[in-house]
């Protein structure tokens, strides 16, 4: 066969796939597609004591939605919020050691655990240019990737699945994300899209959100305000329950047996699809079409009108959805959303983008009712915290590249806390069943076919 036969051959491949199955199966051997009941409510298939997820009581068999709450090891994130913000003070350490070790820090533990973050906030030598720079990414979730699975390789003790062992790689894992992230970006920014190379060390006495920002700008510069916003979205995005599709990546491939770099670059994997932390880009690129064709911000009736079409498949990339609103588990309101909005508006002034702040309240209401009437949607709808973090993270300046990274770089901290938790009560491997519904028939053989 000569090339030219082949490459037509290679053509055609997909066109020779047969996994199409017929929709009516699902229900006829009650299948529950993606682990979830037909009602929504997810597929109970694990405990944990490290993320809740509340959205509704049962009263006399019935499922009342009730106003979202988050809970980390118990503890409703709210109050964790009002906490450290009373005290003028970042969060995201405090959330990260309370979620590995399921008790809130003292004062000398969280100065500890704080030192040995900023302690271990380093890359080997020559990591950043052989593995960062020589190979740069057009996707940064993958460039995060390589570099965690290249990170076994210099690990004296990489396979070891003994909880010391899981705890210190995950800690290290924690403090060196910001790193593998922001480098990442400035090797896709300098070789794919031809701006300057500038790469800045962290800081040790800075923060984690702090340190990203000083990493990622040329500048270095950042207002308090900006570091405090990105802090709480770090916060807020750190965990969501063992039922979230990486942190469910997350215990299956520990199940397993396999080691901490290769879990953690499976839960990167499904945290790059755009159905779980890639969400906030659409609901960025949904706003630069809505603003690009409302002639008036203020105008509500323009807005549903736009909206409509959003659901009627007529505007923007014709899905039927309207990015940001709704929930698999929240219906009345995703406590994230609810936190983050009251924030976002101070950002939102500080940037003199007070209209744009008002845009996406009139979307965030006008949204949720269109979506119950015209989608036939049979719960309440609201905002999630995907609505606002790409928001906030437009007025940071971040890089829309940075979105998904951003949020890994904050949801590492339930991964590492599920894999310790997996390994101390694991029993057997994660394993659910699929039936097979191909048709029995006979081998032919090759002169015959």
């Amino acid at each position: 066969m000569d090339n030219v036969d082949l490459e037509k051959f290679e053509r055609n491949l997909s066109k020779k796939l047969k996994n199409s199955i017929d929709p009516e199966l699902y229900n006829k051997y009650q299948v529950k597609r993606g682990l979830r009941d037909a009602d929504g409510r997810g597929v109970l298939v694990g405990l944990t004591e490290i993320g809740e997820v509340h959205s509704y009581i049962i009263d006399e068999n019935e499922v009342i939605p009730i106003p979202g709450s988050l809970m980390y090891r118990g503890i409703n994130i709210q109050h964790i919020v009002n906490g450290f913000l009373k005290d003028d003070r970042f969060g995201f350490e405090e959330v990260c050691y309370l979620l590995l070790f399921g008790e809130l820090p003292d004062k000398k533990e969280l100065n500890e655990f704080t030192e040995l973050i900023s302690k271990y906030r380093n890359l080997p030598e020559d990591f950043v240019r052989d593995m960062i720079l020589k190979m740069p990414s057009k996707n940064i979730m993958n460039s995060m990737a390589r570099s965690v699975l290249a990170l076994y390789s210099i690990d004296d003790n990489a396979d070891s699945t003994s909880i010391d062992n899981v705890l210190k790689q995950c800690i290290r894992l924690i403090a060196c994300f910001p790193l593998i992230g922001v480098y990442g970006y400035h090797a896709f920014s300098h070789y794919h899209k031809n701006k300057s190379l500038i790469i800045h060390s962290s800081e040790p006495h800075l923060s984690t959100a702090e340190n990203i920002l000083h990493m990622l700008r040329n500048d270095c510069k950042y207002t308090k305000l900006e570091a405090r916003l990105l802090d709480l979205a770090l916060v807020l995005h750190a965990e969501h329950g063992g039922g979230n599709n990486s942190s469910f990546v997350t215990h299956v491939v520990t199940s397993s047996g396999s080691d901490t770099y290769s879990v953690i670059a499976a839960a990167l994997g499904s945290l790059k699809g755009p159905r779980h932390g890639g969400a906030n880009l659409k609901v960025v690129e949904m706003f630069s079409d809505m603003k690009e064709n409302l002639r008036d911000w203020d105008d509500d009736e323009e807005i549903e009108n736009y909206l409509t079409k959003l659901l009627n498949k007529e505007a923007f990339d014709r899905s039927g959805l309207i990015y940001g609103i709704g929930h698999a588990v929240y219906s009345i309101s995703d406590p994230r959303a609810v936190i983050f909005k009251k924030h976002v508006e101070k950002l939102a002034k500080e940037k003199g983008l007070e209209d744009e702040y008002r845009l996406y309240a009139k979307v965030e209401h006008i949204a949720s009712r269109l979506m119950k009437n015209l989608s036939k949607v049979n719960k309440n709808v609201s905002a999630n915290v995907d609505f606002y973090s790409g928001f906030v993270y437009r007025m940071l300046d971040i890089p829309i590249e940075m979105y998904t990274p951003i949020f890994a770089i904050s949801r590492i901290v339930g991964w590492s806390a599920h894999r310790i938790e997996e390994i101390i009560n694991n029993g057997k491997i994660v394993r659910p069943a699929f039936k097979c519904v191909s048709r029995r028939r006979n081998y032919i053989s090759l002169e015959d076919r």
